[in-house]
């Protein structure tokens, strides 16, 4: 009986040494413990999947239709719920807590975050613009400068990169290696940085793609 995925939460970055010796970066995220809130099938939702609660919350900032849905799961308080597609939902019961047995060491992962949240950021920050001249009385350091086109097509085309809200977005990072496993502890370690915070909230699916080669013929 496996999910497809978990949630978690990210520690932080370190680094570790594989077998081979090489020094590698990695993110530790404490991945559950995960309990069964809801179980959706395809009969009475059009769908197969898991939702999952993940993370303590005090129960007075828990409304109340929120704490009779999670009653009939044992009535813990969480602070995230999210689902995750399976293929048995038969398979699992309400309550059940999931462990990290889904995953192995050397397994590719999917994993979605928020990034970090910036602010309002100019052009160079935002998206790596390059920057005006400084002298021969340049006023054009660090703004956007011309944005119009010519004649044709006497407007700004869609898609102009301005400065803006930076960051705070849903981001996804694909075919993260498992390099390390500590099921006890509900430890995964991913070899990469992942997006958010720390602290922050982490989904982990499991995936079949595999990294390409970079060797050329």
């Amino acid at each position: 009986m496996m999910s497809s995925g978990v949630l978690g939460k990210k520690l932080g970055m370190t680094s570790m040494f594989l077998s081979d010796g090489t020094l590698v970066p990695v993110t530790v995220v404490k991945a559950g413990p995960c309990v069964v809130t809801q179980i959706k099938t395809d009969k009475t939702d059009g769908y197969n999947a898991l939702q999952l609660g993940f993370g303590e919350k005090k129960e007075s900032r828990i409304n109340k239709p929120k704490k009779g849905h999670l009653k009939k799961s044992g009535g813990h308080s969480f602070a995230f719920l999210r689902e995750f597609p399976v293929d048995a939902p038969e398979n699992f019961r309400l309550g059940q807590t999931l462990s990290l047995e889904m995953f192995k060491v050397g397994d590719r992962v999917h994993v979605t975050g928020t990034s970090k949240g910036r602010g309002f950021s100019g052009t160079i920050k935002r998206h790596g613009s390059q920057r005006g001249p400084e002298t021969h009385g340049s006023h054009c350091v660090r703004i956007p400068g011309s944005i119009g086109s010519s004649a044709w097509p006497s407007r700004v085309v869609k898609g102009k990169r301005f400065p803006g809200h930076y960051g705070n977005e849903k981001r996804t990072i694909q075919n993260l290696e498992i390099v390390d496993l500590r099921t006890d502890e509900f430890l995964i370690l991913l070899k990469g940085a992942v997006p958010g915070t720390v602290s922050g909230l982490i989904e982990i699916k499991k995936t079949t793609l595999k990294r390409k080669s970079g060797k050329r013929a």
